[in-house]
């Protein structure tokens, strides 16, 4: 703990690790909404949101569980290829509501290629949102259509107990984890069939 009459004490959300108030302050001063993606235990969550006087304003909210109740998503709620299709529903809202760019807000997560807000993002710009980002860190079409899962699944079934272990959660939903790559163009089909054609 610093000492001294000078010493100020950070605001609260500082020193709970919560908010880097320098970045916010850049964020919540563009002209743009902020493109908020929010991985959790269980879940991913995107949320367009513009700065108020008042407070955060968010314009529009998908979360894993619209991906798995509107579009019969099977996979697992938080990786890679949920996360793209998450961005690509919520690029699709935002259009649907006259915003057409916006502004990445990772928070306190730190920027490494290929992760899964960048999945989100490239989802969200194939969508037509634009979204100022280096395409350099986009995760390749291999991760995002879930070919790296599907590889490590048919190797691991010469060892079916850590196959079952490994994946219980896509075989009590109905999916095999090898037919991933598969389900994951046919959830994007449907996607795009609904949410597409409204623009």
């Amino acid at each position: 703990m610093a000492r001294g009459p000078g010493y100020t004490v950070p605001y609260r959300r500082r020193r709970e690790g919560k908010t880097d108030y320098r970045a916010r302050r850049i964020l919540a001063t563009s002209d743009r909404p902020r493109f908020v993606v929010r991985p959790t235990n269980r879940n991913i969550i995107i949320q367009l949101i513009e700065a108020r006087i008042e407070g955060d304003h968010v314009l529009t909210q998908t979360t894993s569980h619209e991906l798995v109740k509107r579009f019969g998503w099977l996979g697992g709620r938080k990786n890679t290829p949920a996360a793209y299709l998450l961005g690509m529903i919520a690029g699709y809202k935002a259009l649907e509501r006259g915003i057409k760019s916006a502004i990445l807000d990772i928070g306190l997560k730190r920027a490494t290629r290929g992760c899964r807000i960048f999945a989100a993002v490239k989802g969200a710009r194939d969508a037509g949102l634009d979204i100022p980002c280096d395409p350099e860190v986009f995760p390749s079409d291999e991760r995002i259509e879930g070919a790296v899962i599907a590889e490590y699944a048919k190797m691991l079934l010469e060892n079916p107990e850590e196959y079952e272990r490994r994946f219980s959660e896509y075989l009590r939903r109905g999916l095999r984890p090898e037919e991933l790559p598969k389900h994951f163009k046919e959830v994007k089909e449907r996607i795009l069939e609904e949410m597409g054609g409204e623009r």
